[in-house]
């Protein structure tokens, strides 16, 4: 397995929600979690055995079936109430990683998602579908926008975990709605969901997450 460039989070790194999704796809694995233990690496041929992958004698992560139950979808908002949230994106006057591949504001070849706050500790942001997407990249749809329902002002969270169901991939070119939504949190660990809604309102796909505030 090797994840390109352009998928990348942070610097150097895979993003969190790609990464996990080519693990789980690879694998075979529906609907999987996948626990991220260091950074994926980019442009690297990863290693593959049952359930992880490793980069040489580094684990890089590790995929399961996931036994937990499916969680709820997050309370949509209309696709114009997330086209205004889109103004309210933190990441416009301040990202942690502004080149990342799903919702970085240096990126011009990503998912272009601008997840901003909407009531009830949730995110939105509409999602143009690009045309080669495919199951992975619904991952990655998945992932930042329930990061950015628990990142604080100064304190960057990275991808810990994400469990993934994924009904279906959305259409390309079609506009999809996708929401996040904080559930809490406790030490450095912060809980969040995500779902991914169709432009007829129905949901295409949700996960769970757990993300990890990085050291100030």
């Amino acid at each position: 397995m090797r994840i390109a460039a352009r998928y990348n989070g942070p610097p150097g790194s895979g993003n969190g929600g790609y990464s996990a999704g080519l693990l789980a796809v690879t694998l075979g694995l529906a609907p999987a979690e996948v626990t991220l233990r260091r950074p994926p690496p980019l442009e690297t041929d990863l290693t593959l055995t049952a359930g992880s992958c490793s980069a040489g004698a580094e684990l890089i992560a590790e995929a399961v079936l996931t036994q937990d139950q499916r969680p709820d979808v997050v309370r949509p908002v209309p696709p114009d109430e997330a086209a205004e949230a889109t103004k309210r994106y933190a990441g416009l006057s301040g990202h942690p990683f502004p080149t990342c591949y799903v919702c970085g504001v240096d990126r011009t070849d990503g998912l272009g998602l601008r997840p901003g706050p909407v009531s009830g500790g949730r995110t939105a942001t509409p999602w143009l579908v690009p045309p080669d997407v495919d199951e992975v990249t619904m991952w990655a749809a998945l992932d930042c926008p329930g990061g950015w329902s628990v990142i604080a002002e100064g304190r960057p969270y990275v991808l810990g975990r994400l469990s993934a169901w994924i009904d279906a991939v959305a259409e390309p070119g079609s506009t999809c709605v996708v929401m996040g939504q904080y559930l809490g949190g406790e030490g450095r660990k912060a809980y969040a969901l995500s779902t991914v809604y169709d432009e007829a309102g129905a949901p295409l796909a949700v996960a769970r997450a757990t993300w990890i505030a990085l050291s100030p």
